[in-house]
């Protein structure tokens, strides 16, 4: 288990402890993180950071907590995220553009995002915050991408059955899970590429 988990919504804090996760749990704000200065060696941060609105505070209060050289890493959606949607690609290639850039927004707002951002745009916020990048590769193709749109709506029944029973899946087993294991085990083997919708960052405490 890790160290501490950070959550400011009771719920996933009850998941988690549920599934020992964590040594530590605490219901906070990002910035204002309920640990002292200098407290950890590393954090690590998955899908997290895109959906809060304003990041500098919480990546100024997470330098606070680190040690001085401390890993960061996480990873967050790219400046590729929008342009890989089928629908939208589908919308541009018969001439309705307008349409496509509504529907990347309903997407980006039902995925709850602020920040689809280039890691330009990440290796600035993090400098003023007092990260430095020590490196940072794309990952999931635009095939990968369509499985993940798709699934949205594909997942529906999923949905509903975590509404009812609090289980994603109502039987987690191997034998049921084998036609979800066969179409989509390519794109979890896929690596690293030069443009993916999504972006992972090595990072390291400065200052």
């Amino acid at each position: 288990p890790l160290a501490a988990g950070v959550d400011p919504w009771w719920l996933p804090l009850t998941e988690a402890r549920a599934r020992a996760a964590y040594h530590t749990l605490a219901q906070a704000d990002g910035a204002h993180l309920p640990f002292a200065s200098g407290h950890f060696a590393s954090a690590v941060s998955n899908s997290v950071l895109e959906h809060i609105p304003d990041l500098d505070p919480v990546l100024a209060d997470l330098h606070r907590v680190l040690r001085p050289g401390a890993a960061f890493v996480f990873c967050s959606p790219s400046d590729h995220f929008l342009e890989f949607l089928s629908i939208s690609r589908a919308l541009r290639r018969v001439g309705l553009r307008g349409l496509a850039e509504a529907y990347e927004r309903f997407f980006n707002r039902i995925s709850r995002h602020h920040h689809c951002d280039s890691p330009d745009v990440w290796r600035e916020r993090l400098g003023r915050a007092g990260f430095a990048v020590e490196r940072h590769w794309y990952y999931f193709s635009p095939q990968a991408h369509h499985a993940l749109e798709w699934g949205h709506y594909l997942g529906l029944p999923s949905a509903i059955a975590k509404a009812l029973t609090g289980r994603w899946v109502l039987a987690p087993n191997r034998a049921n899970l084998w036609l979800t294991d066969k179409l989509l085990r390519r794109y979890y083997d896929e690596g690293k590429l030069d443009a993916g919708a999504y972006v992972f960052f090595v990072c390291r405490k400065i200052g």
